[in-house]
Parts: C-alpha cells; sequence; structure tokens
C-alpha cells in the first residue's frame, strides 16, 4: 500500500508512454492526423532496408564509442591522480565536478560559441598562436563529429571520475601495504593491485556511460542540429526529426523501439559480465 502511489506515478508517467510510444512503430500515424493505420512490420521493413538508418546507427555508434572511452580515459587519469595524494585535491575535485552539474543545453551553447567560426574561442586561439582562424568546425562532417564528442566528454567526465576515484577508496589499505612491501610502486602498483579492485566499477561506469550516450539530444541537436549532411544524426535526433519534423509517427516509433532494442543489448551483455565476475569471486 505504501508503495502503490509511487508505482502508479510510475506507471502512469514512465510506462504507458513508453508502451505507447513503441506501439507507433506497427501503425501508419501522423501528428496532423488523427487516422491510424495497422501495418503490422510495414515500418520496420521500410527502415532497415533505408540506408539513412543504417547511417544514423554508424553515426551513434561513433558517437557513443569515442565519447565513452574518451571520458573514460580522462576521468580514469584524473581518478587516479586524486587518488595517489594531489595536493589540494578537494579543491581539484570541487572543480572537476562543475562540467557535471551544468545543464546539458548550456554546455551545448556554451561549446558551440567554442567552435564557432566567426567568434569562436578556438579559432581565436588558434589566430592568436599563428595559425588559421577561419576553420568550420561545425559545418564540416567529420570536424563537427569531433565537436561533439569533445563536449560530450567535457560533460561527462566528472561523474565516472567521482566513482571511480569512490572505488580506489574503497580498496583496502592492506593491500597497498602488501604491494608496497614487494616493491610494486607508481604504474606498477595501479595496474596491478588498484586496476584489478575496481574492474566491477570500471565495468558499471562504462555501461551506464554508454546507455547515456546512446540516449544523449542534447549536444549533438543543439550545437549541429544533426548535420552537416546527417553527420551527426545519432539516433535519438533522428527520432525527433521523425516525430517532430516529419511527424511520422510510425517511423518514430520504429526507431524507438529498434533504439531500446540496442540498449537491451547492452545491458544484457552487462548483466552477463557481473553474473562471470561473482562466479569467480
Amino acid at each position: 500500500m505504501l508503495a502503490l502511489p509511487a508505482l502508479t506515478l510510475f506507471l502512469g508517467v514512465i510506462v504507458y508512454p513508453f508502451l505507447q510510444s513503441l506501439a507507433y512503430g506497427f501503425f501508419d500515424g501522423s501528428l496532423l492526423s488523427d487516422s491510424q493505420q495497422f501495418v503490422g512490420l510495414g515500418n520496420f521493413k521500410e527502415l532497415l532496408a533505408s540506408p539513412d538508418f543504417w547511417a544514423m546507427v554508424r553515426t551513434t555508434g561513433v558517437f557513443v564509442i569515442t565519447s565513452t572511452l574518451g571520458a573514460f580515459v580522462l576521468a580514469l587519469a584524473l581518478a587516479m591522480a586524486l587518488n595517489a595524494g594531489l595536493r589540494r585535491a578537494a579543491a581539484w575535485r570541487t572543480a572537476f565536478l562543475i562540467p557535471w552539474i551544468l545543464p546539458g543545453v548550456v554546455v551545448s551553447f556554451l561549446w558551440a560559441w567554442i567552435f564557432n567560426t566567426n567568434y569562436g574561442l578556438l579559432n581565436g586561439i588558434i589566430g592568436a598562436l599563428g595559425g588559421p582562424n577561419d576553420t568550420n568546425w561545425l559545418s564540416s562532417p567529420t570536424l563537427a563529429m569531433v565537436a561533439v564528442v569533445v563536449a560530450k566528454i567535457w560533460h561527462s567526465f566528472p561523474w565516472m571520475m567521482v566513482l571511480l576515484l569512490a572505488a580506489m577508496q574503497a580498496v583496502p589499505a592492506e593491500l597497498h601495504d602488501a604491494a608496497a612491501v614487494d616493491g610494486a610502486t607508481g604504474w606498477r602498483k595501479q595496474a596491478y593491485i588498484v586496476l584489478p579492485q575496481i574492474k566491477p566499477a570500471i565495468a558499471l561506469t562504462l555501461l551506464l556511460e554508454t546507455i547515456w550516450g546512446l540516449q544523449h539530444f542534447e549536444i549533438p541537436w543543439v550545437m549541429t542540429g544533426g548535420g552537416p549532411v546527417g553527420a551527426t544524426t545519432v539516433l535519438s535526433v533522428g527520432l525527433y526529426k521523425a516525430a517532430f519534423t516529419r511527424y511520422d509517427l510510425g517511423q518514430a516509433g520504429a526507431i524507438g523501439l529498434l533504439w531500446t532494442i540496442l540498449m537491451a543489448v547492452v545491458a544484457i551483455a552487462y548483466i552477463l559480465y557481473s553474473v562471470r565476475l561473482e562466479r569467480q569471486s
């Protein structure tokens, strides 16, 4: 009875809209019309046969993999530095959290300004150093993807750093003492003592960031609108365009269902990995 209000809210606000949006994938419907016609798997067949859809999948894969690995490497390096007794670690830890607490839209506008061709900070710095100051960062397909990935890394690394740092600080002191007695110092202690102990935290961090990367919308949409020429059109942007630009609810629902399956595959892979870790321990 105590859980019933929360459960009712969850079903009404999350589960029902989610299932309804997925159901759109089996109908030929539009936001401009009340009529809907059941087409079964027609939307999915059309979508899977479309080169544009597979281009979105590839773009999403590039965006998620590069931003996740980039943020993880940066977060791991900073966590190791803070865990090693960096001077004024508390102040550094607080400063590193600033990108995380900023809203995604604010981060997007900030980096869009940095990469702006005419008055952006990056071109200004390059010009001051004697280089070309007219690079069209957000108008080039390759450079636009680099820009949104950099912005995503900057926004994501703080929470990953905090989680990894907490895991490192939970490593028993006895292991550090035993490693010191055996002569393990510096990178050897990090590689052979710390990293094996935080493998579950690493796996969880990568899983959550991968799922959030698959769901991410603000940065590609605000910075580039999915362009140029679809170079940064990830699945979330593609779904938004299908539903609210072309008003095609059927295609949007089909994209949503395939998108959900993709995220489920990632989650299942993590569950299988966790089960294997438990059996080994």
